[in-house]
């Protein structure tokens, strides 16, 4: 287990395996069980009461869309804008608490999570958003206590870092917390991000206005419940949950916001950004936006590749769960002299791939999150099964009956313009362009120039001279860049996570360079003994 040592050096909280008839797999059965039984009613949560209102919508499992988790309360403009009251209105104290105090809240936090919260947010992460066991371990265990743990070092590092002082003259820097609250908005397919998003700013002394997806509400509501039993006041964060054009009018609105935390997709934050310009003469401050939105994320390899990695790479990058990571592996390159034994060995490898109920520990996919995503990766698919220019060489079968389950898909692209390649599809749906081996250098531009995201990538190659220029070629095209390895998995304190172009703000969740956006930075300089004559030296009578 992750333990803070003196001066709260961090380390990642270790995945557990789940192997049959371990104990974490037994607790985790039961669990899982547990909640598959029971109905939730999933409040607002404003100024730390719960709020039923009369808007309702449904949370079910993805993979039985039949069976319902949860009901899940909706705010209204009125909700909305006690919320901000609430977050505007807690921020007096909260920000007057110490980091140290503030910090405690968080590493009690991530303790609770590694010990008797870990099957709960876990098996709620399972059922209501598709993830297998290995997904949801990683996702709601392990990242989420890194995050809650790294912060906190990343923290009192930034704080340390204090200007030089005189003779004289003492100098200070107050890492102040922003003037307002944070909006956070955050996805359904990370339990980890839901919570990093909302308690990043949080740590810095802001307080927070928290709308999270509904596919995730489930999970996001034990992650604030989890926050409550830690010892969070009441109002710092307020959890609420409704239509989002309804909710970030209200919230855009108001003249205390004072920032963004957002990770979703690149027309969302798109239409944020712009309504934010619209409204910007009527804020306090200039709002500070932070977002991770889209991908198109690719898989290179050269001609010296190792075909086995590359295939354990392709397979793990693009169909771990179901192909929706900000991250997956979406786009691969591959030469010509390379392709007939990697597409042999990928296909027997997802022959063996089982789809299907996550609490079987075997599943190695679930389904995608809901109709709707359903509906828009079956037409990528249907589309390119009437295209001459694509042929599919593994899955395309798509089957809502029951749960909402497309099949990992391979097609390979006969042009390197193909919207297959450039357009983000965020689905178990992997676009492979097969290249000539003496088009090398064509190929890296290719990469570089087809899509407009640069979030991650990889290349797989022996050949160091290759790996060379292709970290240059490709330097601007990933915010995180992986050699002989997939494109997926960052982890909290090894690889800070973000990327540049259409793929957002890249200010590197997992890092001090996101908690410094959440800090408006004071300058106090203390004057011990004050001149008392305006005259300098120079302007003195001669003796």
């Amino acid at each position: 287990m992750t333990r803070i040592h003196g001066g709260h050096q961090a380390s990642n909280e270790p995945v557990l395996t789940y192997r049959p008839g371990s104990c974490e797999a037994v607790d985790l059965a039961r669990e899982l069980d547990r909640q598959y039984a029971q109905r939730v009613d999933i409040p607002l949560v404003i100024g730390g009461k719960r709020i039923y209102t009369v808007e309702r919508e449904q949370v079910v499992c993805p993979h039985e869309h039949g069976h319902v988790l949860a009901t899940l309360n909706q705010a209204t403009r009125l909700e909305a804008q006690q919320a901000i009251d609430a977050a505007v209105a807690a921020q007096h104290d909260w920000s007057r608490w110490t980091l140290e105090e503030r910090s405690a809240v968080f590493l009690k936090a991530a303790d609770l999570l590694a010990g008797p919260w870990r099957a709960r947010l876990n098996a709620a992460t399972m059922l209501g958003q598709s993830k297998n066991v290995q997904q949801a371990e990683i996702d709601s265990a392990c990242e989420s206590i890194d995050f809650l743990r790294f912060n906190v070092q990343f923290a009192q590092e930034l704080v340390q870092q204090q200007p030089l002082s005189s003779a004289g003259v003492s100098n200070r820097t107050d890492y102040r917390p922003l003037e307002g609250f944070v909006y956070a908005i955050t996805p359904f397919n990370f339990t980890a991000i839901g919570g990093n998003l909302s308690t990043a700013p949080v740590l810095m002394g802001n307080t927070v206005f928290w709308k999270p997806a509904a596919t995730a509400s489930l999970s996001n509501y034990l992650v604030l419940q989890l926050l409550e039993e830690a010892g969070l006041p009441p109002g710092v964060i307020n959890f609420v949950p409704g239509e989002p054009v309804c909710v970030s009018a209200a919230v855009l609105a108001s003249p205390h916001l004072a920032g963004i935390h957002f990770t979703g997709s690149t027309a969302v934050f798109d239409r944020l950004w712009q309504q934010t310009a619209q409204n910007l003469s009527k804020y306090r401050a200039y709002p500070r936006l932070v977002g991770e939105t889209g991908g198109k994320d690719f898989v290179l390899a050269h001609p010296s590749a190792d075909v086995d990695a590359l295939v354990v790479g392709l397979l793990r990058g693009a169909f771990e769960y179901q192909g929706q990571k900000c991250s997956a592996a979406s786009r691969a390159y591959i030469p010509a002299s390379l392709w007939p034994q990697v597409k042999d060995k990928l296909l027997a490898q997802l022959g063996t791939v089982r789809m299907g109920d996550v609490r079987d520990f075997q599943t190695f996919m679930g389904a995608v999150i809901d109709k709707r995503a359903f509906a828009r990766i079956k037409g990528y698919i249907d589309a390119a099964k009437n295209d001459p220019n694509c042929k599919i060489v593994h899955g395309g079968r798509c089957d809502d009956a029951s749960g909402y389950f497309v099949a990992p898909t391979v097609i390979e692209v006969a042009h390197p313009a193909h919207a297959l390649l450039s357009e983000e599809i965020f689905g178990p749906v992997l676009s492979v362009y097969v290249y000539e081996e003496g088009k090398w250098a064509e190929v890296l531009r290719q990469v570089d120039q087809t899509s407009p995201y640069a979030l991650t990538g990889a290349i797989f190659a022996q050949d160091r001279a290759a790996v060379h220029e292709s970290l240059d070629v490709l330097r601007h095209a990933a915010g995180n860049f992986y050699i002989n390895d997939k494109p997926t998995g960052a982890v909290v304190g090894q690889q800070p996570f973000g990327g540049a172009r259409r793929s957002g703000t890249n200010d590197k969740a997992g890092s001090a360079l996101n908690l410094l956006r959440w800090v408006s930075p004071r300058t106090v300089k203390e004057a011990r003994v004050p001149p008392q004559d305006y005259r300098y030296p120079h302007m003195l009578a001669p003796d």
